[in-house]
């Protein structure tokens, strides 16, 4: 895993969360209950910030990251929860894959 990689998830995951929030807001019923939209906006911001964070070689950037990986996983299981939805089981892989590479970058130099 590199900084570039993680950088490059991070946004993935960003605009897959914004994405979704909109897909959310027009479908209605479960998918707009707010917690869920809270936990996709808020989402969203975190993997924005990691990205940031990355992009300016933060020393804090394993703090950044480690946030960033456990909100991603619940965001993930939180649209996993909304079955037989395409495009809930997409944001749920692409903040799966986020926390994944977020979770490789909490211990690495930059």
């Amino acid at each position: 895993m590199t900084r570039e990689e993680c950088i490059d998830s991070c946004l993935k995951s960003h605009r897959m969360c914004l994405e979704t929030a909109r897909y959310c807001t027009e479908k209605g019923g479960v998918h707009v209950a707010p917690a869920h939209l809270a936990l996709l906006l808020d989402c969203a911001e975190m993997c924005q910030t990691t990205a940031n964070s990355l992009l300016r070689s933060s020393p804090q950037h394993g703090v950044i990251c480690g946030a960033c990986a456990q909100l991603c996983e619940a965001c993930a299981r939180d649209c996993d929860a909304i079955a037989g939805d395409e495009q809930m089981m997409r944001c749920a892989a692409t903040c799966r894959d986020c926390a994944r590479d977020c979770r490789d970058m909490v211990n690495m130099p930059l």
